[in-house]
């Protein structure tokens, strides 16, 4: 499929207009058969010149070979060692240098590596073709932000993607565990969705959402028996012991069909859950951590003015577990 990207001002956040003091993006665009690909990396791990990180490097080029993305969403841990500012623009250039668009969210272990997240998020803004952007320190954590995808003619947002910095540990006080996403962005996404659907004359925009860090309801959507789950489920969804709403705040705008997360290193599948799709990516990194599935991506394909896509995991070896949202997630 042909790319569409055009050098324009980045349609980033509520305003969907130029982010003054960024150096100049491709705008997001339905091509002209009205189709528009997403591909997902997630959990690369990269130790600098390891070489059991060059399986990583392998099947990323692969997949962006085959797959030919009109934007790539690394949805974190995309670092595992020092020096993290030279890892982590090593690892990017291997998109921006083939001059597609792409973004990130930071995992719990990015920040691990010797810089904290403001300085990695610095990386991504100075490589071309980059639309990740940090709205400031007024929401919790680092990367949070909104990238509209324009209709095949310009003349409107057709999709709207949701990027959330899902942070990494609890810091309260008896609760362990991994973090939760928190309040201040759920009243952000809650802002980003209202401008968006008055901007659309009152109907929601089709929208998609990724981070790093499942949500409890993975786990409630897994253990119901009536819910129709496509791939690979090997360990529990290491999702935050405690929920602060955003899938319920999903529910209530009614814009969000799907969310994509990483982050456990052992599963991939896609489960729908109350009309919204929960899905994994498939672990892109090599053996620098626990795996067991071989490595890859997903693909995401959509296609303007219509609320479903289509999505698949590609490996070295092809396609795996092609299902159509809502479709295929209908239990007869």
């Amino acid at each position: 499929m042909l790319r569409k990207w055009l050098l324009a001002g980045a349609l980033i956040g509520a305003t969907g207009m130029m982010s003054l003091g960024f150096a100049q993006k491709p705008e997001l665009r339905f091509s002209a058969d009205k189709k528009f690909k997403i591909v997902q990396f997630t959990d690369l791990h990269i130790k600098w010149q390891d070489p059991r990180s060059d399986v990583a490097f392998e099947r990323m080029n692969q997949v962006l070979d085959e797959e030919k993305p009109d934007l790539v969403i690394f949805t974190g841990d995309i670092i595992y060692s020092q020096p993290a500012v030279e890892n982590l623009r090593n690892v990017l250039k291997t998109v921006s240098d083939r001059e597609i668009p792409f973004s990130i969210v930071f995992g719990n272990h990015d920040f691990e590596q010797g810089a904290p997240r403001e300085e990695l998020m610095k990386v991504a803004e100075s490589l071309p073709y980059n639309l990740s952007v940090d709205e400031g320190p007024e929401v919790s954590g680092v990367g949070n932000y909104a990238l509209a995808v324009r209709s095949s003619d310009g003349q409107k947002d057709a999709l709207v993607l949701y990027c959330l910095d899902s942070n990494a540990y609890s810091s309260i006080e008896g609760v362990e565990g991994y973090d939760y996403i928190k309040h201040d962005q759920v009243d952000w996404y809650r802002t980003q969705s209202d401008a968006f659907t008055e901007r659309n004359g009152g109907t929601p925009v089709p929208s998609l959402a990724f981070f790093h860090i499942p949500l409890p309801e993975y786990n409630q959507a897994a253990a119901d028996e009536n819910a129709q789950l496509y791939g690979i489920r090997r360990e529990k969804a290491c999702a935050p012991p405690l929920n602060s709403g955003l899938f319920t705040a999903f529910k209530e705008k009614g814009d969000v069909m799907g969310v994509f997360v990483g982050h456990d290193h052992d599963n991939d599948y896609a489960v729908c859950w109350y009309g919204v799709l929960l899905a994994y990516g498939r672990f892109t990194g090599g053996p620098t951590e626990y795996n067991h599935l071989p490595n890859g991506a997903r693909v995401i394909e959509l296609s303007e003015g219509s609320r479903s896509f289509t999505t698949w995991i590609r490996t070295k070896a092809g396609v795996e577990q092609p299902t159509v949202y809502p479709d295929s997630f209908v239990k007869e």
